[in-house]
């Protein structure tokens, strides 16, 4: 980045509310995890985002239980709230496998969870970490 583009980054944004779970892949943690988000964003004074996020979370947590555990290491749910902005961040262990959108045949029984998130997020990605890999969904607040 040259100096330029530092001086024309825009600051980021406040955050006003944060959470960050660490829990073990298990389906049992990704459903208190799903829970966990809407009665966050209720508390938080969203009480319209509160579906949203539970199934961000949810499909986000599945895929990462899915395809990005592994034995012995944790799993992530990161909620960030600013101003204009929530956004829904798991991380897992496998920075290796990236997620990628599919179209499933109409008979197939998995592959339709980051549709969900491409369909429900304003944004989505994936973030490398040291170790794996953060994939987020962004929400606006309205």
């Amino acid at each position: 980045m040259t100096a330029a583009q530092e001086l024309s980054a825009p600051a980021p944004e406040p955050v006003l509310r944060e959470d960050r779970v660490d829990y073990t892949p298990t389906a049992r943690s990704v459903s208190l995890r799903r829970h966990r988000a809407a009665r966050l964003l209720l508390q938080w004074g969203h009480p319209g985002m509160a579906g949203d996020a539970a199934l961000l979370v949810s499909e986000l947590a599945t895929n990462a239980l899915l395809h990005g555990a592994i034995r012995g290491r944790l799993l992530r749910v990161h909620l960030t709230l600013t101003e204009f902005v929530l956004r829904v961040a798991v991380s897992d262990p496998r920075g290796e496998r990236l997620p990628g959108l599919r179209r499933p045949d109409s008979d197939d029984c998995y592959g339709r969870g980051l549709l969900i998130v491409a369909q429900l997020a304003d944004r989505w990605g994936v973030e490398p970490r040291t170790v794996g890999k953060s994939v987020f969904a962004e929400l606006s607040v309205r």
